[in-house]
């Protein structure tokens, strides 16, 4: 469709760009208005858990609806994306999963949450950021690919069976029971209205980046990447594209990351939320990079962050998608009965601190 319209003076690339940049500022600003993380709603105070988890789950919601209204309306289809490989990697999504769920716990946050904290000047988030973008890049490309193809090589055939699309019923009950589900409790948290709106805007902004993606910018004769909103494959290549723009060109990652930072500086500036924040010792330090480092390994096993392929991912009903999601989850609960035993007793510095 990009062909038709009109716009000469760029490339379905650049325009992409400028598409990530735009859903990039939306998200941030809403990120930040709504503190969206679904590592609080699974391990955050006893008063947070249930509210937080609430809007996430709004968000899930509206984007599996969306997501799903695009695939029936035919201007998306998800046959050949990755979500939908036929041979399953059944231990790297379960091994990256556990290792990103215990990472966003041991960091206080995903790897959503952490761009937006960095961009209201938490300068804990930055370090975990840029060590998970290395680790997330290492593991792509780099001294942990190895590690990634021989965990990638134990494989389930699926067949055509890689979706709940493909169980009986089709794609619209399952669709219907996810987004009923999620969207009772959403209902039933006791979250003010405002705060399930604001997650239900971020839910709308998966399927607007399918589509922007997969059908307003597709170009046959110019092809860009077939994605919506994700954080560990773009953290890596905004990483790597600051420190050599010249060889590597930009891409929808790029100005995704760069649009959330835009966005979520703004409102917290303007909100009064902006604020510097650092260490408190070396323990809290190494605590974090050792988090930050199982994300990006994680991240990249796992196929997607809590947002990559969890907001983004089940929405596509993708079977590897959904054991992402519940590897994440079950790896997060673990290192937090794991880190409440080890401190029983005491309270640690950073376990008073709001992420």
């Amino acid at each position: 469709m990009f062909e038709t319209l009109g716009l000469d003076s760029l490339t379905a690339r650049d325009a992409a760009v400028i598409f990530g940049l735009l859903l990039g500022l939306a998200f941030g600003a809403l990120a930040e208005a709504t503190r969206f993380c679904l590592r609080r709603g699974l391990v955050g105070g006893p008063g947070e858990r249930r509210a937080a988890l609430g809007v996430w789950l709004m968000a899930l919601a509206v984007a599996v609806l969306g997501t799903q209204a695009a695939v029936a309306a035919d201007w998306i289809g998800f046959g050949e994306h990755r979500f939908m490989a036929a041979d399953l990697p059944l231990l790297a999504i379960i091994a990256g999963g556990l290792m990103f769920g215990a990472g966003m716990v041991l960091t206080r946050g995903c790897a959503s949450r952490l761009t937006v904290l960095a961009s209201s000047g938490n300068l804990r988030a930055l370090t975990v950021l840029v060590v998970f973008a290395i680790a997330a890049h290492a593991t792509l490309k780099g001294l942990l690919a190895p590690l990634r193809t021989a965990l990638g090589s134990y494989t389930v055939p699926l067949g055509e069976a890689t979706s709940l699309a493909a169980l009986p019923g089709g794609a619209l009950p399952w669709a219907l029971a996810i987004a009923t589900l999620a969207g009772a409790y959403a209902l039933r948290s006791g979250n003010r209205p405002a705060l399930l709106a604001g997650g239900a805007l971020i839910g709308a902004l998966v399927p607007i980046g399918w589509v922007g993606t997969g059908f307003v910018l597709f170009d046959e004769f110019d092809p860009i990447a077939f994605e919506s909103l994700s954080f560990t494959s773009p953290a890596a290549e905004t990483l790597f594209w600051t420190i050599a723009s010249s060889s590597i060109p930009a891409g929808f990652g790029t100005g995704l990351i760069g649009g959330v930072v835009a966005g979520a500086a703004t409102l917290a500036l303007i909100s009064g939320r902006f604020r510097w924040q650092s260490f408190a010792t070396p323990r809290e330090t190494l605590r974090y990079l050792g988090g930050a480092a199982l994300m990006g390994v994680g991240g990249v096993l796992a196929g997607g962050c809590t947002v990559g392929a969890g907001l983004a991912g089940v929405p596509t009903l993708s079977l590897s998608a959904i054991v992402a999601l519940a590897s994440i989850v079950a790896g997060a609960r673990a290192a937090d009965r794991a880190l409440s035993a080890s401190t029983s007793g005491s309270v640690a510095p950073s376990a008073t601190r709001t992420a």
